[in-house]
């Protein structure tokens, strides 16, 4: 409820009115309180208060029951009552511009985000990775960015884990030290994320934060995560909302201080984001918080004790609303006296005694004035909501969110090229490459042995030629010697008959003729 100057939140029993100054809203704040204390309801009024302000709010509903906020609420007796102590005669009740957001794409507009966006740390977070695997992952998203391998959903990471894998030793050097241990953990653990369904939150189209910074008819949509499913899984959820904040931080510009935030983001159940954190993880959630404020985005923080959030965070939380705590144990009793520490002293009451004494739906309030210094806290109740309490139908809901102006828009998944479609090309492109390889050295042992075979026919051919030319030439010699022989024979009978009376009559007549 926007009253005057402030977004009024409850009521002293002497009718003071309590409210954040729009002004001082991006300064954050807290919500804490035991189950069963009106925490919710808070959380409910301040949304509505921040709607009607221009406001944009994004929340988490864990138990379904704040989805009533797109819904009229009723004036019923319990309200009614709290209305006459409070002394309230102009209230109205109404719905608020909603639009209903789903992890998993069933009770609202779908959320996705690339593997890449969400990257190494928050994913080693859902993960449940110690830090040296997630050091092994922290080298995939690498390898992957500097290979230009898009990693848009969870089977783009599965490939490029067993791409690296295979390939470690070629990257060792000059990446770190990659182990098939650490590998195998990633993927199994991968695998109980999809049993999960995360696998709906992988993928494109991608969310664009922008789409939370909306108004209609001057009123901020509060913008409803449905997240019962998602709080099944802790890890899931923790993770999740620690993207949103790094993307809103991320994307948003310097705007410096402003007359309202641009957006409201809250943190139901914050304790999970912080439990078992380790301190340089811890730094960069302590740094965003502090800068994030210039960025025109407040922050507000629902949990059960002021001790489930770290000291360096619960700093920067200037609006503070407690409710009730118990004390039955040591522990418990520390809780309440750090809680009451944490507020300016009015000397009215004793602040530790009264959180404890706090009835459903009063609380102990301390906002920050207009010179951002906290208000003395003050014991008050807490308005009741303007819209319906509790669940909605599927048939109201569905109307809603097919009515939204981004229906449609996120609906159809889109299946881009990218990491898992590159190393497969790869792969096969290796293949042919191989196979041809293959081939080649096959075509050439083929080429080597044809020649082979035809230097040994040559060599045979020239053996036989030769044998041949051998067996000419002897037979040659032989007819020579054949011939000489009857030469031989020949003249020896002619030098033989020289000898006879014809040889002498022969040689005789010779003789005479030349000397005639």
């Amino acid at each position: 409820m926007f009253i005057s100057e402030k977004l009024l939140i409850g009521k002293t029993a002497k009718g003071k009115e309590l409210g954040i100054l729009p002004q001082m809203a991006n300064r954050h704040g807290v919500i804490t309180g035991a189950s069963g204390s009106g925490k919710t309801i808070t959380l409910k009024v301040m949304a509505e208060s921040f709607s009607d302000a221009g406001v944009p709010v994004f929340l988490a509903d864990v138990k379904g029951d704040i989805a009533g906020t797109a819904v009229q609420g009723e004036v019923n007796e319990a309200i009614q009552k709290r209305l006459d102590k409070l002394a309230i005669s102009n209230f109205e009740a109404k719905a608020f511009p909603v639009r209903f957001w789903d992890l998993y794409g069933k009770n609202g507009h779908p959320i996705r985000a690339t593997v890449e966006s969400v990257g190494p740390e928050i994913l080693s977070i859902m993960l449940g990775l110690s830090e040296a695997q997630e050091g092994n992952l922290a080298i995939a998203f690498a390898i992957a960015k500097d290979e230009n391998l898009a990693l848009i959903d969870l089977k783009d990471l599965r490939a490029v884990l067993q791409y690296v894998s295979e390939n470690k030793d070629k990257y060792n050097t000059k990446y770190g030290n990659i182990t098939a241990q650490s590998i195998g953990v990633i993927q199994r653990s991968l695998l109980t994320l999809e049993n999960q369904g995360a696998d709906h939150f992988f993928g494109e189209p991608a969310l664009d934060v922008k789409d939370f910074f909306a108004t209609e008819d001057g009123r901020g949509v509060i913008n409803i995560l449905h997240a019962v499913t998602l709080f099944e899984s802790p890890d899931m959820y923790a993770a999740f909302l620690l993207w949103l904040l790094t993307i809103l931080f991320s994307t948003s510009p310097e705007v410096g201080d402003l007359d309202k935030p641009k957006l409201v983001f809250c943190f139901d159940e914050a304790h999970l984001l912080f439990n078992g954190m380790p301190s340089y993880r811890l730094k960069r959630i302590v740094q965003i918080v502090k800068l994030i404020r210039s960025r025109g985005i407040g922050l507000y923080f629902i949990s059960q004790s002021p001790t489930d959030i770290p000291d360096e965070i619960l700093a920067q939380l200037g609006n503070r609303v407690q409710h009730s705590l118990r004390a039955y144990t040591p522990s418990e009793q520390k809780s309440v006296h750090a809680a009451a520490q944490a507020f300016r002293t009015n000397k009215a009451f004793d602040t530790e005694k009264a959180i404890l004494e706090l009835g459903t739906g009063e609380a102990l309030i301390s906002f920050q004035d207009e010179k951002g210094a906290p208000e003395i806290v003050e014991r008050a109740t807490i308005l009741p909501p303007q819209s319906m309490m509790g669940a909605i139908d599927d048939i109201t809901r569905m109307k809603i969110i097919n009515n939204s102006p981004l229906s449609g828009k996120y609906d159809e998944v889109v299946d881009s090229e990218s990491a898992a479609e590159i190393i497969t090309q790869k792969a096969e492109t290796k293949k042919a490459e191989l196979e041809a390889e293959e081939q080649a050295k096959l075509a050439e042992k083929q080429q080597k042995e044809a020649e082979r075979a035809a230097e040994r026919a040559a060599k045979e051919q020239a053996k036989l030629e030769k044998a041949e030319q051998a067996a000419a030439k002897s037979s040659a010699k032989k007819t020579a010697a054949k011939t000489k022989s009857l030469g031989d024979r020949f003249l020896g009978n002619v030098i033989g008959s020289l000898g006879s009376g014809i040889g002498r009559k022969i040689s005789n007549k010779i003789l005479k003729d030349l000397f005639k």
